[in-house]
């Protein structure tokens, strides 16, 4: 049965909100004062019709908006899209007590996503491949992408027949694509497992495709050319499957606010390193000493580092930053500590980079809760937060970046 709602404001993840007498409702794809018809089963509900609509709903550029889960805000107009987006990372430092500068956001491009995790699953009529629909395990089978490079999007034919080569199982999986200046990079994961006569197969089509690379659950079953990303002036060779900033202009926003931060620091650590994105740069004038979990993007950083000309040294460690944070005794070593950590936030090496004297610090985040956690630890420790800058690298989702610079004044002796 469907009933008439008005919706007041924004959820966290996007969806409109509806305040009744048995308390919120939340439904997808609606803005703030619009009237909604929409089925309810508890506290969810699924859009029927729009009876009123806002002053800043626009059309959505892409068909498969309101079925594909990929994106949550692409009926938004802009200005308040962005506005939106700032206020969360606003909202998030409140709820720590915390009101530094936040800046304006660093928008983000349609078509500039250069990685992206689809959703696959055999069928009788062949290969779904796209994104969940909201909140649920449907794949929405897609045809255009328009947070995507072109690369990528002109590919899709290729990929869901490349997944279908890979395919020995009917639960769905996971593929991500990166571009590369070298070409696409396609990973699958629990794709299930290959005889040699689907390695041929696969590695056949993957050169008449010209993918640079095709690899299942980190076995590389052909790579015709080495896929490379820059990284500064430096070219880097990542691991199958290996993290990548999603948007390369959101990736060259975030460096340049931690390079300014930085600044001539002599000595920085370079904490969740990953393959280099911060590391590379930062070496053009400070020594750095990158910290990872993972072997592979240590090894893809490392080597990057010993062939671009002109770096200053550059050191790795293999730790677990969860399990051993760096000691405040470690972390006084360096003038400076960049740190970008997965969701969860980096609340342990927080707590001992707040005991140190460590002068500057560059917090990047892609949570804006945890990331409020970590500098109410940090300044709690005696730091103070000089600015904080929304990156908007997820389009029309509910995501957002943000780095946040800090400043320890030094102990008078």
């Amino acid at each position: 049965m469907s009933t008439q709602y008005r919706i007041g404001h924004l959820g966290a993840q996007g969806d409109g909100i509806a305040n009744t007498e048995r308390g919120p409702v939340f439904i997808p794809f609606t803005l703030p004062g619009e009237t909604v018809t929409a089925a309810v089963n508890k506290d969810r509900g699924d859009l029927i019709a729009i009876q009123e609509a806002a002053d800043n709903r626009v059309e959505p550029p892409c068909r498969h908006f309101g079925t594909c889960g990929g994106c949550q805000l692409q009926h938004m107009a802009t200005p308040d899209y962005l506005a939106w987006k700032r206020n969360k990372v606003v909202q998030a430092l409140k709820s720590q007590r915390l009101e530094p500068d936040v800046g304006d956001i660093v928008p983000c491009a349609p078509h500039s996503r250069r990685r992206v995790t689809f959703a696959v699953r055999k069928v009788e009529a062949g290969m779904l491949l796209g994104y969940n629909r909201h909140l649920s395990h449907e794949i929405i089978d897609i045809t255009e992408c328009p947070i995507s490079v072109p690369s990528i999007v002109e590919a899709l034919e290729s990929l869901r027949a490349v997944a279908r080569l890979s395919c020995s199982t009917n639960k769905p999986f996971r593929m991500t694509v990166t571009a590369t200046v070298s070409g696409l990079d396609v990973a699958l994961f629990e794709s299930g497992k290959l005889d040699d006569a689907a390695r041929k197969t696969i590695a056949d089509f993957a050169l008449a495709s010209r993918f640079a690379r095709v690899s299942v659950d980190g076995e590389i079953i052909v790579e015709p050319t080495k896929p490379q990303v820059s990284m500064g002036a430096s070219v880097v060779t990542f691991p199958p499957g290996g993290f990548l900033q999603a948007v390369a202009s959101a990736e060259d926003a975030m460096v340049s606010l931690v390079l300014d931060h930085v600044g001539k620091s002599k000595r920085v650590a370079d904490l969740f390193a990953g393959s280099g994105a911060f590391s590379l740069r930062l070496a053009t004038r400070s020594e750095v000493h990158a910290v990872e979990g993972e072997a592979a993007p240590l090894a893809a950083l490392d080597r990057a580092f010993r062939f671009t000309p002109g770096l200053k040294r550059v050191t790795t460690e293999k730790r677990d930053l969860f399990e051993r944070p760096l000691t405040t005794k470690e972390l006084d070593k360096f003038d400076a500590v960049v740190f970008d950590p997965p969701r969860a936030g980096a609340e342990f090496l927080c707590k001992q980079l707040a005991k140190s004297q460590v002068p500057k610090v560059a917090a990047v985040s892609c949570n804006p809760l945890t990331l409020a956690r970590d500098l109410a630890i940090l300044t709690a420790g005696g730091y103070r937060v000089t600015s904080v800058t929304p990156v908007d690298q997820f389009l029309w989702s509910s995501h957002v970046e943000a780095v946040a610079l800090l400043e320890k004044p030094k102990k008078r002796r």
